[in-house]
C-alpha cells in the first residue's frame, strides 16, 4: 500500500489502459488520442497555452523547462527551502546560470517578501527568471506560489514552477497567475506510473526561447510544439502511459477540480489532526501544509523504525527524510487515487506501530477518531 508522495496509486481502469496493445505512434488513432489528452492536460493546468508531454520524470520536465529559456549568464532567483528547491539551482548552475538562491530552513516555506524585496531592487532587470518549488515534496511545505508570481510579473521576469507533487493535488490557476513555465510528472497528483513529464509554456517564455541558445536537441520544446501542433510527438512516446494518461485525466474530469482539490485538502486535515492526536509533530507549520504529503517529526522515536515496522507488519510504504533530515522525520503521501479509507487505514496501522515500539502514550484510537471527525465534519 503505497503512502508516499510518489509514485502513488494507480486505478484499476488506469491499469487496464495500459495493459492494452500499444499501437504505431505515427497513426490517425494515436493522434486523435493525443488531441483528447492535449485538451484533458490544458483543463487540469487551467491554461489556454498547450501543455507538452515528455517521456521524463518531473526532473527532466523541469530541466527542459528551464534550458529552453534562459542562457548561461542570465541571473536567477531559485527558492531553496527544501530538497526539490536546492535541485532545481544546482541545475541552473551545472547550465552556467548566474543563481542567487533565496533559502528557508527546510519545513518553512518561503518569504515572498524576499523576493518582492529583490526584484524591486533589480532595476536594471538582470533577474531573467525566478524558479520556485510550489509543494516542496521533501519537507510537506506549500510555498505561497500566487504571492510570489504576482511580484515577479510586476518585475517582468519569467516565473518557472515546480508544480510536480502540487498539480492535481491543489490549485494551480496557470493563466490566472501569470505562471509562465509550470513542470508537473505523472506519478503524483496524476495516478499513473512513473514517465511521463509535463510542461506549459505562457507566450511570454517563447519569446525568451527565441534568445535562448542553450543547446538541447531531446528537450527542444520547440520540437514538441511544432509537432503537437499536429497531434504528435518528436520523438517516440510511451505509447501505453498516454493511454494511462488518458483514462486518469478523464476520471479527473468526471471528479471535477473542486472536488479534486477538497478531497485532498480532507485528507490532509485528517492526517494533520490524527498525526498530532497521536504525540507526534508535523514538519511544516499548518498554514504552509502541502495537500499532498505530510511529513512528520516522531522526535524521539525512530523514524525509519516507524517505517520498517509499517511496511513488515503492514505492507504499507511510508517514504522517508532525504539529505540532513534522513531518519529524523517520516512523510505520508496522501496524493492521487487516495481517498478517506486509505488515511483511516494507515493511521490505524500508524498508532499499532507506535504502541508495538512502546511508544502508546495517547488514548487507544486517539488518531483514527482525529482522522474521522474531520471525515465527518467534511
Amino acid at each position: 500500500m503505497l503512502m508516499i508522495p510518489g509514485p502513488t496509486p494507480v486505478p484499476e481502469q488506469v491499469l487496464l489502459a495500459m495493459a492494452k496493445h500499444p499501437i504505431g505512434h505515427r497513426s490517425a488513432q494515436f493522434s486523435e488520442i493525443m488531441a483528447e489528452v492535449t485538451a484533458q492536460l490544458k483543463w487540469l493546468f487551467q491554461t489556454q497555452n498547450d501543455v507538452y508531454c515528455l517521456a521524463a520524470s518531473g526532473t527532466g520536465a523541469m530541466e527542459a523547462g528551464l534550458i529552453n529559456f534562459i542562457n548561461a549568464g542570465d541571473k536567477v532567483l531559485v527558492g531553496d527551502n527544501g530538497k526539490f528547491g536546492e535541485r532545481w539551482a544546482i541545475v541552473c548552475e551545472t547550465y552556467g546560470m548566474d543563481v542567487e538562491r533565496v533559502k528557508a530552513p527546510w519545513g518553512e516555506a518561503l518569504d515572498p517578501e524576499v523576493f518582492r524585496a529583490k526584484l524591486e531592487a533589480d532595476t536594471a532587470k538582470e533577474i531573467k527568471a525566478v524558479v520556485v518549488t510550489h509543494s516542496e515534496t521533501s519537507t510537506g511545505v506549500l510555498n505561497d506560489l500566487e504571492t510570489i508570481s504576482r511580484y515577479v510579473k510586476a518585475h517582468g521576469a519569467l516565473m518557472i514552477v515546480d508544480a510536480v507533487t502540487s498539480l492535481g493535488a491543489c490549485n494551480v490557476p496557470t493563466d490566472a497567475w501569470g505562471l509562465d513555465v509550470v513542470a508537473s510528472g505523472s506519478q503524483k497528483g496524476f495516478m499513473i506510473p512513473p514517465g511521463l513529464g509535463f510542461v506549459s509554456v505562457s507566450e511570454k517564455a517563447w519569446a525568451a526561447y527565441e534568445n535562448a541558445k542553450i543547446p538541447r536537441f531531446y528537450f527542444d520544446l520547440k520540437a514538441a510544439k511544432k509537432n503537437l501542433a499536429k497531434n504528435t510527438t518528436p520523438f517516440t512516446p510511451p505509447v501505453n502511459l498516454i493511454f494511462a494518461l488518458q483514462a486518469a485525466l478523464g476520471m479527473m474530469q468526471r471528479e471535477g477540480l473542486e472536488n479534486i482539490f477538497a478531497r485532498h485538502q480532507r485528507l490532509t486535515d485528517a492526517t494533520r489532526a490524527a498525526v498530532k492526536a497521536l504525540g507526534l509533530k508535523t514538519f511544516a507549520p499548518d498554514g504552509n501544509a502541502s495537500t499532498a504529503v505530510t511529513a512528520v517529526d516522531p522526535a524521539s522515536i525512530g523514524a525509519e523504525d516507524i517505517r520498517k515496522a509499517m511496511r513488515t507488519n503492514f505492507d504499507i510504504a511510508l517514504a522517508g527524510g532525504q539529505d540532513d533530515y534522513k531518519g529524523k522525520i517520516f512523510r505520508i503521501g496522501h496524493l492521487g487515487f487516495v481517498h478517506d479509507r486509505d488515511v483511516i487505514t494507515a493511521i490505524a496501522a500508524l498508532e499499532a506501530t507506535l504502541q508495538g515500539l512502546g511508544h502508546g502514550d495517547f488514548e487507544s484510537g486517539a488518531g483514527v477518531k482525529a482522522a474521522a471527525a474531520v471525515f465527518q465534519n467534511a
